[in-house]
């Protein structure tokens, strides 16, 4: 029989897997929307807002199932993570906010024909400060810096700065900007669609090249990381991404796009199952396990099973709201403008 610490530990995980696949493309927008150039670069930029509208905060739901995750069913290990990683979490907080704000802002001047000052500046580099700094947090737990010793977590700068959680860092930006422009070609027809495909296949390159230099970064900066990455099951999975993400590249380069957008979901979840799988059964590599961050049996039952209750009624509203916003190329965009 599973253990709750370790079906509570596979809820924590779709959470994040989840925010990825919907928040990431989000940050992504933003990363595109900084990167945007040619003749189309003004419309790419609104096809990229157009399509966030509807679900960018929404989407953060998913940071609040995994936090609200953490703290009742990892109380200790929420603890230990919150005093080591503060400071990314802070800065990634304070990210997610100012991108926010310059979103709303942004869609405020665009009605009243009044622009605020570095708005879609700001919303740009919250954008790629966020997943970067989040990425590096993650990582930070599979770094092996971390130390917690007669319950007293001691935790340097270079606990979540090396060169490990770096380009741990990096993948996490590269995740959200391979996902947004795989996402986009559904959304737009004609050379738009064009552009965010060629778009797509250059940052599948980017992020197969990241994660293929994460793995001897790993061995030199994280040994007992990288002993467990190349044993069966973590190996194996890294294997099945490698393999979606080649398989992405020819649905992209063959224009079928919405089996690309399936696909590459799956490289992500498959990239991220590949890291959960070498960490476990720790949530702090050779520190803390599963088992002594968890909350009582008696809570984590608890937690179980108020959870599919909870899903009854957030699944359906999310799978509504995304089904609404499902893809169509969309023939209806507004206007271009030049606003950078």
């Amino acid at each position: 029989m599973i253990a709750p610490e370790t079906m509570a530990a596979g809820v924590l995980f779709a959470g994040l897997a989840l925010y990825a696949l919907f928040g990431g493309a989000d940050f992504g927008g933003g990363v595109w929307t900084a990167l945007a150039w040619g003749p189309r670069a003004a419309i790419q930029r609104k096809a990229l807002f157009h399509a966030i509208g509807p679900v960018w905060e929404t989407n953060h739901v998913w940071l609040i199932f995994m936090i609200v995750t953490l703290f009742t069913a990892f109380p200790a290990g929420f603890a230990a993570i919150s005093i080591a990683l503060m400071t990314p979490l802070v800065v990634a907080l304070i990210g997610i906010n100012f991108r926010g704000a310059a979103f709303a802002f942004r869609h405020f001047g665009g009605d009243t024909e009044r622009r605020v000052p570095l708005g879609a500046r700001t919303f740009e580099i919250a954008s790629a400060i966020t997943p970067f700094t989040m990425g590096m947090a993650v990582t930070a737990l599979a770094a092996g810096r971390i130390a917690v010793v007669n319950g007293t977590v001691e935790a340097g700068l270079g606990s979540w700065i090396n060169p490990f959680t770096v380009v741990g860092g990096v993948i996490g930006l590269g995740i959200c900007a391979y996902l947004t422009p795989i996402y986009m070609t559904v959304r737009v027809t004609g050379d738009l669609q064009e552009d965010f495909r060629l778009r797509g296949i250059a940052a599948g390159l980017a992020l197969g090249f990241l994660t293929a230099v994460q793995i001897p970064v790993a061995i030199w900066q994280a040994p007992p990381f990288a002993d467990r990455l190349l044993d069966s099951w973590p190996l194996a999975l890294v294997a099945c991404a490698a393999a979606g993400g080649v398989t992405t590249q020819i649905l992209l380069w063959r224009r079928l796009f919405l089996t690309a957008q399936i696909v590459a979901a799956g490289t992500v979840s498959l990239t991220l199952a590949g890291f959960a799988a070498a960490l476990f059964p720790d949530i702090l590599i050779g520190q803390m396990s599963l088992s002594a961050a968890a909350a009582p049996r008696p809570a984590l039952i608890a937690f179980l099973t108020v959870l599919p209750f909870g899903a009854l009624v957030l699944v359906p509203s999310l799978l509504y709201l995304y089904w609404t916003f499902r893809g169509e190329p969309d023939t209806e965009l507004p206007p271009a403008d030049a606003e950078r």
